[in-house]
């Protein structure tokens, strides 16, 4: 899935021309033209020179850069460019992704480039590979107090309440999986 077939970028987009008074092939073209290539130089001329906001100029500037490639980057590619540097850790990966498919066929999981997002409704967790031996499960679990392996992830990562930290496949414990449960079952 690429970064436009995300459900809220396509939001982003369906109210992009009223909230900044053009299409997105209008300021794919205002781009072009100037040659702009850098997302700092992109953001640069949307935010200072035609005031777009930080998120639309953020989304439009992706969105230019990922089409002057060639395209969104397959997700099988980015969870491969994971586990590159890290293979010790790809077993854990398939074992978290075959224990959170068996919760139910609502689960999707949205590759990003350091991390895969998991989703239900909304967003419940993320797997990440944060070290060459350390892999970090976030999981969103609001009001939770931190408990045994689960610690508080505000410092950690705005986009989840708290993680949990796995050390190889010997990590995903009957512990570790009711609190993904609990995080997939509060996302519904």
């Amino acid at each position: 899935m690429g970064y436009a077939d995300d459900p809220q970028v396509r939001t982003m987009l369906d109210n992009l021309p009223a909230k900044t008074g053009k299409s997105l092939e209008a300021w794919f073209a205002l781009i072009g033209a100037r040659k702009l290539e850098k997302h700092g130089q992109i953001m640069q001329l949307l935010k200072g020179e035609h005031g777009v906001s930080h998120g639309f100029a953020n989304t439009i500037a992706l969105l230019y850069r990922q089409q002057a490639e060639g395209g969104p980057v397959a997700d099988d590619e980015l969870v491969r460019a994971q586990y590159a540097a890290k293979p010790e850790l790809k077993p854990l990966y398939d074992q978290l992704v075959a224990a959170v498919g068996a919760f139910g066929e609502d689960v999707e999981l949205a590759p990003k480039k350091a991390y895969v997002s998991l989703r239900r409704a909304r967003q419940f967790g993320i797997i990440q590979p944060s070290t060459k031996s350390r892999m970090d499960l976030g999981l969103n679990l609001k009001g939770q107090p931190a408990s045994g392996l689960l610690i508080e992830g505000d410092k950690w990562s705005g986009m989840c309440s708290h993680r949990i930290e796995l050390h190889g496949p010997e990590a995903l414990t009957p512990e570790v999986l009711d609190w993904l449960r609990r995080a997939y079952d509060a996302a519904g």
